[in-house]
C-alpha cells in the first residue's frame, strides 16, 4: 500500500503532458469558393528552393506557416474575420501598422503587420499575421476560445494581397500542422494533422503569375526574369502564370484591370496533364497608349467550378 501512495505521489508531482491544440478553421470564408490555401510551410532546406509537406510546390522558399489567402482585394473592406483557432491566452498584439502593398516601412521585426499571438500551453503557440489595421480585437491577457475574434485579414506587414498567415510553434519551433508529427525538412504522404477538419490537399498549384511586357519564355518565368514591375505606355501588357501539376480540364483565367477597368479576361482550358506549365495571354498598347497607373492582374486556377490556386500580379506604367 505505502509502494502504490509513494507511486501515486510521485505521478501526481509530475506535469502533466500537454496535448496537442486541435485548430479550428481561423478564417470567416469558403475554401474553394472565396478562400484558398496558397502556401504551406516549406520543408525543402535547401535555400532557393519551396517543398510542401506533401512534396508539391506549394510553398515559398523559407515560408514559415500557412496562408489563407483571398480572392479580392474588396474582401479587405467588407471585412474578413480572423479567428483563434484554438483555446488559449493572448501574449502579444500590434494594430497601428498601415495596410499597405507597397510594404513601405516593413522589416525583419515588423514583417507580420497587425498580428495577434496566442499561448496555447506546453509550448504551443498560434500567430497570426496581417490583420487590418485597427481590427485587432482582444488584448494580452486575455482568454480565448475556438472562434473567439481576433481581428480582420487586412494587408499589413509584408504582404501585397489580402491573405492570414498563421504560425504554429511548439517551444519555438515552427510546426507544420498539416503534419506535426514529422522530422522537420521532410515531406510525404499525409498523416495526422492538427485540424479539426483537415482541409483537401490540392497537389496543383500556380508557382507564380506576374506582368510582363511580351509573352515571356519558359525559363525566364522560372528564373523570375520575365516580371516586370513597371513598363512604359506604348508597350503591350501580358499576364503570365506558372503552373504546377495542373490537370487535363482545370481551367486558368488570366485577366487585368487599370485605372480604367478591365483589359482583359481570358480562360483556357488546360488539355494535357504536365509536371510543369505555363499561359500566357496579353494586349497590345491602344494607339494613345495605356492610361499611367497601377494595373492588377489574376490568374485563376480552378476544377470543376472549385478554387484550387490563385495569384495577383501587379505593374506601375510610367511615362
Amino acid at each position: 500500500m505505502r509502494r502504490a501512495l509513494l507511486l501515486f505521489a510521485l505521478a501526481a508531482a509530475l506535469p502533466a503532458r500537454a496535448q496537442e491544440p486541435t485548430l479550428a478553421w481561423p478564417v470567416d470564408c469558403r475554401i474553394g469558393q472565396d478562400c484558398f490555401i496558397e502556401d504551406y510551410v516549406d520543408q525543402d532546406p535547401e535555400p532557393g528552393r519551396q517543398r510542401d509537406f506533401a512534396c508539391g510546390y506549394n510553398a515559398r522558399d523559407a515560408h514559415r506557416g500557412t496562408d489563407i489567402a483571398l480572392l479580392s482585394f474588396d474582401a479587405i473592406d467588407e471585412g474578413v474575420a480572423v479567428r483563434a483557432a484554438a483555446a488559449g491566452r493572448v501574449l502579444r498584439t500590434r494594430d497601428s501598422m498601415a495596410d499597405d502593398r507597397l510594404m513601405r516601412g516593413v522589416t525583419n521585426q515588423n514583417a507580420c503587420g497587425n498580428a495577434v499571438l496566442i499561448d496555447h500551453g506546453g509550448g504551443w503557440q498560434t500567430m497570426y499575421c496581417h490583420l487590418r489595421r485597427g481590427s485587432v480585437a482582444v488584448r494580452p491577457g486575455e482568454p480565448v476560445e475556438p472562434g473567439t475574434p481576433l481581428g480582420l485579414i487586412g494587408l499589413s506587414g509584408q504582404t501585397n494581397h489580402p491573405h492570414l498567415h498563421l504560425t504554429v510553434t511548439k517551444d519555438g519551433a515552427v510546426v507544420d500542422p498539416f503534419r506535426p508529427a514529422a522530422d522537420p525538412g521532410t515531406c510525404g504522404e499525409p498523416g495526422e494533422t492538427l485540424w479539426q477538419d483537415p482541409p483537401t490537399y490540392v497537389k496543383t498549384g500556380l508557382v507564380t503569375a506576374g506582368f510582363s511586357t511580351a509573352v515571356p519564355e519558359f525559363e525566364a518565368i522560372r528564373d523570375g526574369s520575365a516580371r516586370a514591375e513597371y513598363g512604359a505606355p506604348a508597350l503591350p501588357l501580358v499576364v503570365y502564370a506558372l503552373m504546377a501539376f495542373a490537370q487535363q480540364g482545370d481551367v486558368l483565367e488570366l485577366s487585368a484591370a487599370g485605372p480604367k477597368g478591365e483589359i482583359f479576361r481570358h480562360s483556357v482550358v488546360i488539355e494535357t496533364t504536365q509536371n510543369s506549365s505555363f499561359q500566357a495571354y496579353g494586349r497590345k498598347a491602344p494607339p494613345a497608349g495605356w492610361p499611367l497607373g497601377e494595373y492588377l492582374g489574376e490568374a485563376l486556377l480552378t476544377r470543376d467550378g472549385t478554387v484550387i490556386a490563385h495569384r495577383f500580379a501587379h505593374i506601375d506604367l510610367r511615362p
